[in-house]
């Protein structure tokens, strides 16, 4: 996806919720979304390795300190390195680095850091449609 194609799709903040600008548009791209295959789409538009933050995270953790302490939490920086198989529960799952440790994320916890990175359109599709479906 370029930089330059119409995102009006994606959700704002309103006082009603988080809501798409174009309703119009968000519901053509969901039904885009439905028939992607989300692996294969995803391999041939991100391009690797590129910078995240931890956005999600189900684990209760991230109301005490260990969150803080422990890599690939809620909140962290890290860098994605590869795409893994697809997880049952939590989607696409990616390789990730966080100060020379190796771990695994899902997907669709992520935000890619700067939204003039080519990975941040592609990556924020995947988060949508994922919290969506």
């Amino acid at each position: 996806m370029r930089n330059h194609d119409d995102h009006s799709w994606d959700l704002a903040e309103t006082s009603e919720g988080n809501l798409p600008a174009n309703e119009e548009l968000f519901d053509r791209k969901c039904e885009q979304w439905e028939r992607r295959d989300w692996m294969t789409w995803l391999e041939q538009n991100l391009s690797f390795p590129f910078e995240v933050e931890r956005m999600e995270d189900d684990d209760d953790a991230y109301f005490t300190d260990i969150a803080d302490r422990e890599p690939f939490r809620l909140g962290h920086k890290m860098t994605v390195l590869a795409l893994e198989p697809e997880d049952i529960r939590y989607g696409i799952v990616v390789k990730v680095q966080e100060e020379g440790r190796i771990g695994h994320v899902p997907l669709c916890d992520l935000q890619v850091t700067s939204k003039s990175d080519k990975n941040y359109w592609p990556v924020r599709e995947y988060v949508v449609w994922f919290a969506n479906r």
